[in-house]
């Protein structure tokens, strides 16, 4: 239980309070401070305020995030937060650290200097083929076992292996720089989906990935669409945690190996960052494929950058806590890998994150608590409200979806399968299909396209096909089509043709036989 008290707060608001210990202020005059020993809290936009009070115990904060720059956060705020071992975060929703501010802990001289020495020490190498390593590997996996694209995997595995033989930081960066263009090339085609009353509102741009170059910035800045923002923003949780966790261990975040001597950027957060970079594209990729984003989460300037708004930002700020502990052992690792270019007397530098030293002496059976997976919340699939786990469709879509078909009758303005119109239209459709299964001859099937090669090769790679595309090429409704799609209903063979063209290896095979 978290003593929070909770005052003048809108009956349309969630009040503050932490989501996976995490809170998240945005929008206009947001406010932190200190009255008598509790935190006070404020956020909102016009009158539509959220406050919270929290005392210093049982307030199960562990970090504050503010998205935005209209405020004040008190110095007695920031110094109540070091004090409970909470950290504080501002970010840019383009994707921009502003400010990180977390628990102070004594820093070592001999480590910072082992830091700035690594050039010289070979150090550097070492740590660049092991981030950029952990991230080629990261990337190998998620094209062939989530991307099914074998050509892209093999391509990455390729440069994977040319680290081990790489002797500069410049083979290290050419390597991970090629590996990432066969990487994004296998997302291209990436249907992101909207629940379909959305549909109207939605940007064609915005249904696929596209590429991770903006056409604005001529980079990765100020993305476009929906799932290259949704990267940005998660990108810049991850550096956020990057920063703490080296600050924690007594290294300098801004003196890296990779990204060297950048300016205004934290180098060695950026160059921790690489080995996480493929856990967020995983985390984005399974959101998107799971279920639709909602048009509502997403707004466009007039320049056509593609920005977040504040509530589907406070969604994304809760995986915070997930990164951070994925983080620990390797910032840990880093550090001892200083530490040991000293040639020190044996001691060795304090794992603060992990805690691991002080439980091998207590126990060396203990193994490191767990934090819950973060699940961003199921939508329903045609209006997009918030449903239950195993749901696709909320109460009130779900007795349409619950028929083959949706006819929506104009003149009662109502949806209807049961009248008269719609059962004539069922009926004439069945005919339909009947005609063209009992006319079908097999022996035009290629005879490479059998149903073991449907089941290992053609079904995994129409998760890249978007269900308009599937419904229009073998003319079936979008419902089916879906299904398809997810493997709940299996085509007949006489589809397999088309679906073999759509996911692109029709012309592989003929090209082989």
């Amino acid at each position: 239980m978290t003593s929070t008290t909770l005052i003048h707060v809108t009956k349309s608001q969630n009040p503050l309070s932490p989501q996976e210990g995490v809170i998240t202020l945005s929008g206009y005059g947001i406010q932190a401070r200190v009255d008598r020993g509790h935190l006070l809290l404020e956020d909102g936009v016009g009158g539509s305020r959220r406050r919270a009070r929290f005392s210093r115990v049982g307030h199960g904060l562990k970090r504050l995030v503010v998205v935005g720059s209209d405020g004040n956060i008190s110095l007695a705020a920031l110094r109540w937060l070091a004090d409970q071992d909470a950290s504080f975060v501002m970010l840019d929703r383009n994707g921009f650290v502003i400010a990180t501010s977390g628990p102070v802990s004594p820093s070592d001289a001999r480590l910072r200097r082992a830091q700035a020495l690594a050039a010289q020490t070979g150090s550097d190498l070492k740590i660049a083929r092991e981030l950029i390593s952990r991230k080629l590997g990261g990337q190998e996996r998620v094209v062939r076992d989530y991307l099914c694209n074998a050509e892209a995997a093999r391509i990455i595995a390729s440069f994977a292996a040319e680290l081990e033989k790489a002797d500069s930081l410049d083979a290290v960066r050419v390597a991970e720089s090629r590996a990432a263009g066969a990487y994004w090339a296998a997302w291209r085609m990436m249907p992101i989906s909207f629940p379909r009353n959305d549909w109207p509102r939605v940007p064609d741009h915005w249904q696929v990935f596209g590429t991770r170059k903006s056409e604005i910035s001529g980079s990765q800045r100020l993305a476009t669409n929906p799932a290259n923002t949704m990267l940005n923003y998660l990108y810049a949780v991850l550096e956020a945690e990057c920063r703490l966790a080296l600050a924690t261990l007594g290294l300098d975040p801004g003196l890296g190996v990779i990204h060297m001597d950048t300016p205004r950027r934290d180098s060695l957060a950026c160059d921790l960052m690489e080995a996480f970079r493929p856990r967020i594209d995983l985390f984005v990729l399974d959101w998107i494929a799971r279920q639709p984003l909602r048009r509502a989460w997403f707004f466009e300037e007039r320049n056509g950058n593609c920005r977040l708004t504040n509530s589907f930002a406070e969604q994304l700020a809760q995986t915070a806590p997930r990164w951070a502990q994925e983080i620990g052992p390797m910032a840990e690792w880093i550090c001892k890998t200083f530490w040991s270019a000293m040639r020190s007397n044996g001691d060795s530098p304090a794992t603060r994150l992990t805690q691991t030293s002080r439980k091998l002496v207590h126990d060396p059976s203990i193994q490191p608590a767990q934090s819950p997976e973060f699940r961003p919340k199921r939508l329903c699939q045609y209006c997009g409200k918030p449903v239950r786990i195993g749901k696709r469709f909320c109460q009130d879509c779900g007795r349409t979806f619950s028929t083959e078909q949706m006819i929506e009758t104009a003149r009662q303005g109502r949806l209807t399968c049961q009248s008269a119109e719609a059962q004539a239209k069922r009926a004439s459709t069945q005919r339909r299909q009947a005609i063209e299964r009992s006319s079908w001859d097999s022996s035009r099937q290629p005879t490479w396209l059998s149903a073991d090669v449907y089941k290992r090769e053609l079904f995994p790679r129409l998760r890249q096909v978007t269900v308009a595309a599937i419904a229009s090429a073998l003319s079936v409704s979008e419902v089916y089509a879906s299904n398809i799609r997810s493997g709940k209903r299996k085509p007949h063979p006489r589809h397999w043709q088309a679906l073999a063209k759509l996911s692109g290896i029709f012309r592989k095979k003929n090209s082989t036989h």
